[in-house]
């Protein structure tokens, strides 16, 4: 299964759950509200719905999801807006923060490059937005990318990247996925 199979079917998974109205916790009904370990399960739960899964994929510590003997993912949200429709604090963090063993997708990549099972790790981002965007993903998109590559020679495969409107919540009105393979041999 190639990364861009599996990212169109986490974005059709997202949607599925963003259509079940299921409100997370206290926040508007919608998929955006969703932190990532429940989220994670969520979309786990959508993608062993489909036979070429086989109802293997599952949800662990590290990676955040895994299609065993295919993808290891590690999984982070970007929301600038919060449920209550007001710019976030300290949305891009969890994408930029450039340093080993923390949350950050970098950091994902640097777990990714230490993990020693069968399968291709790969880092997958969740970016909400109204429609049309307040705030556009593209330059933290971008940041990402050039920290990664030019700052800390992380080798990444091409960006795959899907997009799906349309959704409930009245804040995060459409869902951007992006992933990136983490090759694993640094240059």
């Amino acid at each position: 299964m190639n990364l861009q199979e599996l990212v169109h079917d986490f974005a059709d998974a997202l949607v599925q759950i963003d259509a079940s109205r299921e409100p997370f916790r206290t926040f508007q009904p919608g998929v955006g509200p969703y932190g990532e370990p429940q989220l994670v399960r969520l979309v786990a739960t959508q993608l062993n719905r489909l036979p070429k899964y086989g109802g293997a994929v599952r949800t662990k510590r590290t990676p955040d999801l895994l299609v065993p003997n295919e993808w290891a993912i590690e999984v982070k949200i970007t929301r600038p807006f919060g449920d209550n429709g007001r710019e976030a604090e300290n949305w891009s963090v969890n994408l930029l923060h450039p340093y080993a063993g923390n949350v950050s997708t970098i950091g994902d990549c640097h777990k990714l490059l230490q993990y020693s099972g069968p399968e291709r790790g790969a880092v997958l981002v969740v970016g909400y937005e109204h429609m049309p965007a307040r705030i556009d993903l593209t330059p933290l998109i971008r940041s990402f990318q050039t920290i990664a590559t030019e700052v800390l020679h992380i080798r990444l495969s091409e960006r795959v990247e899907t997009r799906r409107e349309g959704l409930i919540h009245p804040v995060h009105q459409s869902v951007d996925v992006f992933a990136w393979e983490v090759l694993r041999q640094q240059r």
